[in-house]
């Protein structure tokens, strides 16, 4: 059984780093998921009830901002990464992350560039870290509404730094991150 394993929020400026490991379920057409990068809103909330119902094995791994900042995003990225594999009910017996890197607490995994494109289960893993990082971010946005969350996702865009200029970071920013104004974006 191969877990796919991919994160949602590394280049964020607020938010968590959300990993999902998936085994996928046999039944399923492989060809239904890609990166989730390359789907709308709407395709990703579809696949994302089609995993949740199917008999995929799912495991996810979440560290807030404030631990993105106690230990840097790297580290937080890759802790997450080996909390979705080992939440999974299943053992795989192959472990593919997509990206250069591997958990040093996954010893037998395999990094592969691109993976959430070519592999799958690292597509679904795609979805499913980006759809559960997205819902957390909108409900952020109920709790500061002033950053619009619910649209940007916490990640670098010109609302995000406009509302940095006028507000200033929130509870939620992570503060080991550059969050000075980037004038070129306006």
């Amino acid at each position: 059984m191969l877990a796919g394993v991919d994160e949602a929020g590394r280049g964020a400026l607020a938010g968590p780093v959300v990993a999902a490991a998936v085994i996928l379920d046999p039944g399923l057409d492989p060809a239904s998921f890609q990166d989730s990068k390359m789907l709308n809103v709407s395709e990703r909330e579809i696949l994302f009830e089609i995993l949740l119902n199917s008999k995929s094995v799912i495991g996810v791994g979440v560290h807030s901002h404030r631990f993105v900042d106690r230990l840097n995003i790297l580290g937080a990225t890759m802790s997450a990464m080996a909390r979705a594999v080992l939440a999974l009910t299943d053992v795989p017996t192959e472990i593919v992350i997509d990206g250069n890197r591997v958990p040093r607490q996954l010893p037998g995994a395999k990094a592969l560039i691109k993976g959430d494109a070519l592999v799958p289960a690292i597509s679904a893993a795609s979805i499913v870290a980006k759809v559960t990082r997205d819902r957390i971010m909108v409900a952020m946005s109920k709790r500061f509404p002033n950053y619009s969350f619910e649209i940007h996702k916490g990640y670098a865009t010109a609302g995000h730094y406009r509302a940095l200029a006028q507000w200033g970071p929130c509870d939620v920013h992570r503060r080991s991150f550059n969050l000075t104004i980037q004038e070129s974006l306006f």
